[in-house]
């Protein structure tokens, strides 16, 4: 029996009663999944994610491209603290939400692609430099990075640097060959464990690295006094408690008995592994999937609502749309979601694919937006990348009002006029979706051989044909919605 730590049939009667309230009663609703190569149908790696937060809110998309710094520059972060600019960062596709600390997503051009969930952890005395380093963690990763796993050490070098100035978070970072968790706790401690290439790991928003072993450079890194800072807190006694879990020690636990958490968790890894786990069991941090995992099996999970089980609160949509039940996977606060298809043998132009889908997954169609694409459709972003960089806390009252224009805000009035009617829309909606999604995924081989050959004549004109292909499928997103 896989028992899951701390749960007893007392506790599972209560978090029920919890899980059954509104969505407003919880603060943490990101998801992700990573998909090491050899697990994937047609050998990326694949990287899933659902980002959630609460309140109206508006995603900016933008192409940074790469830049030079004199030697001397510095950053200075929100809190203060001063961090040395680098020499030359690289080109990135920004998905930004203003006002936000933990929410933007990147993609740079050598296809490292980063996301979080915040998990909390049990810390609350944190060692902290000039009050330690937040939002630019992410961020300096993809400026930085060319591989997955240099992004790992450049983030845990800031994290002993600066300190982390949040509870903790987990950083989802994937490139074309390997796919990482990074976990950070708030101050100066974190570990980070590779994604075997023939599994896929999921996390909701706890901590879901367990065992570790540091001398297993291949496959982990973290701060070097991790276990010993444990013993000192008193979080961890080696003759006691056995082996050292880094989930269990460094975890608030309350969090890990979040029953939102867990139904996630149990409700996506059980639609993409062989054996069916029950809520009450122990997850792995990986396994293999039961099949090679396609593009429509990560689209599938990001707009899960736990239907057909005892946690679909909506009883299949007769009580109201299923974001106002209980917390599921796309969700009332699920702002975007994304699947990165990351793949190592094409030019990076049309190697590294972002399928995005605006706001709602279960009712917006994930289109494809190639990192080789010259320019943003007009209409998705409020001002430029240079004052995004520079305004992005600034505060925003009314997000219709300060954009009124804002081609996201259509797919945000959309979904929440779909959720009045759910039940008697939505399988008119989803097919709408499918019928587009599978035609984009059935042509994606013809048409990047195509921008192969054009590429060796004409870049500029390989440019232009990948732009106006991604234009074309936001719009046909948008007739969906109009329709």
């Amino acid at each position: 029996m896989r028992a899951r730590f701390g749960i007893s049939c007392l506790f599972l009667i209560s978090v029920l009663v919890v899980f059954s309230q509104k969505t407003s009663d919880f603060t943490h609703d990101c998801f992700s999944v990573l998909v090491g190569k050899d697990a994937s149908a047609d050998g990326s790696v694949m990287f899933a994610h659902n980002e959630d937060d609460w309140g109206d809110r508006i995603v900016n998309w933008y192409q940074v491209p790469a830049r030079n710094y004199n030697a001397g520059e510095t950053i200075t972060l929100k809190n203060g603290a001063i961090m040395e600019q680098v020499n030359a960062t690289f080109n990135y596709l920004w998905l930004e939400m203003p006002e936000m600390d933990f929410s933007d997503s990147y993609m740079n051009e050598w296809g490292v692609t980063i996301s979080s969930d915040a998990c909390l952890s049990r810390e609350k005395k944190p060692e902290l430099t000039d009050g330690g380093i937040g939002y630019w963690l992410r961020r300096a990763m993809a400026e930085r990075a060319k591989t997955a796993r240099e992004a790992v050490q450049i983030g845990g070098a800031l994290v002993e640097q600066f300190g982390y100035a949040s509870s903790g978070r987990t950083y989802c970072i994937a490139d074309a060959h390997e796919a990482w968790m990074l976990s950070v706790v708030y101050g100066k401690h974190w570990v980070a464990q590779r994604i075997p290439d023939d599994h896929i790991a999921i996390i909701p928003n706890y901590y879901t690295i367990t065992t570790i072993d540091l001398s297993d450079s291949e496959n982990y890194y973290g701060s070097a006094d991790l276990v010993d800072y444990a013993i000192k807190k008193k979080w961890y006694d080696p003759e006691e408690d056995g082996e050292f879990n880094f989930r269990l020690v460094y975890s608030d636990e309350g969090n890990l008995e979040n029953m939102g958490n867990i139904v996630r968790h149990w409700s996506a890894i059980n639609t993409l592994f062989t054996d069916q786990y029950q809520v009450e069991e122990e997850f792995p941090f990986s396994y293999k999937p039961k099949k090679k995992i396609e593009l429509s099996d990560l689209f599938t999970v990001l707009r899960n609502h736990n239907e057909g089980s005892e946690y679909d609160q909506s009883e299949n949509y007769i009580k109201g749309n299923p974001h106002e039940h209980g917390r599921a996977i796309c969700s009332n606060t699920t702002q975007y979601g994304f699947v990165a298809q990351l793949r190592s043998d094409l030019p990076k132009e049309i190697a590294f694919v972002l399928w995005l889908s605006p706001f709602r997954p279960c009712v917006h169609a994930f289109t494809q937006w190639y990192f080789g694409m010259a320019v943003i459709p007009d209409g998705f972003a409020v001002s430029n990348y240079q004052k995004a960089l520079s305004t992005h806390f600034d505060p925003i009252e009314n997000v219709f009002e300060f954009a009124p224009k804002n081609r996201f805000l259509k797919f945000v009035k959309d979904a929440r006029e779909v959720d009045k009617n759910y039940g008697s829309r939505i399988a008119t909606i989803q097919s709408k979706i499918s019928t587009l999604e599978n035609e984009l995924i059935k042509n994606q081989k013809s048409f990047e051989e195509k921008i192969l050959k054009l590429a060796s004549r004409d870049e500029r004109m390989m440019q232009k044909s990948l732009t106006d292909y991604c234009i074309k499928q936001i719009e046909q997103a948008e007739e969906i919605i109009d329709e």
